[in-house]
């Protein structure tokens, strides 16, 4: 169990890379996320994420029990689920319109941008999950940090094309 908990903490071992271990977890969440949404559009990567979610929050458990750091740098699944929920908004207007997701390039780079400022800030509630001490809090930080990204990425898209 600890094996497969390890493999998916850390995402196959990319938790592992330095430097910035989050941002190369982040990273890696692109071509992913790409490629969950070719393979089912706006649905898939909505259910990778619950089911990512659920995956990661027991694969932190049990990296961490027993230890005294609650979110060793190598745990990046966290990062992987933040940054997918950043995506969502293109993810659901390619989806939507029909389009290639990539041709919406500017959102990718303002989702991955907002979402490593976020997590690394830790503005009020994405602070408040880290500071829970645990497995939970540890996923819910980058949740709540993609959420903020997501909206970034949607205030951008408005502001792009003169919704606001």
């Amino acid at each position: 169990m600890k094996r497969l908990a390890r493999i998916i903490a850390t995402v196959l071992g990319v938790g592992y890379i330095r430097p910035a271990p989050g941002t190369w977890g982040s990273l890696v969440a692109l071509p992913w996320g790409w490629l969950l949404h070719v393979l089912g559009g706006f649905p898939l990567l909505v259910l990778a994420i619950v089911i990512g979610f659920a995956k990661g929050w027991w694969a932190t458990s049990v990296m961490t029990r027993g230890g005294t750091d609650h979110d060793p740098s190598e745990i990046v699944i966290d990062e992987v689920i933040g940054q997918w929920i950043a995506l969502l908004p293109l993810s659901f207007a390619a989806w939507n319109m029909g389009l290639n997701m990539l041709v919406m390039w500017p959102g990718w780079i303002a989702a991955f941008a907002f979402f490593r400022l976020f997590d690394i800030w830790k503005p009020g509630p994405v602070g408040w999950a880290d500071r829970r001490g645990d497995a939970l809090g540890v996923m819910l930080d980058d949740v709540i940090a993609g959420v903020f990204a997501a909206f970034g990425v949607l205030a951008l898209a408005g502001l792009y094309h003169g919704l606001f």
